[in-house]
């Protein structure tokens, strides 16, 4: 979505770290919730744009769709300017 809108996304400028909890189910771990923190690096891109993709992103996220009626996802983005 970001590069469709001019943003490169590549060679290491869009990462997420990634955190879980997990609880237990009758004994077994299982996830309850996952947090990603998207952090891209942006040269004089447009903010709105970059906003607008973020926004969308979830619902045309294969990953998200299928586990979102399971598991609480929460995200954030984290926008620094690109040396």
């Amino acid at each position: 979505m970001l590069e469709a809108r001019g943003i490169s996304a590549s060679d290491g400028r869009l990462t997420a770290d990634v955190h879980g909890k997990v609880g237990k189910d009758e004994g077994v771990l299982v996830v309850r919730a996952i947090h990603v923190r998207y952090n891209l690096k942006a040269s004089g891109a447009d903010g709105d744009a970059i906003q607008r993709a973020f926004e969308l992103h979830p619902m045309r996220c294969p990953v998200y769709r299928t586990l979102r009626s399971c598991i609480e996802i929460t995200t954030e983005l984290a926008v620094m300017e690109d040396d």
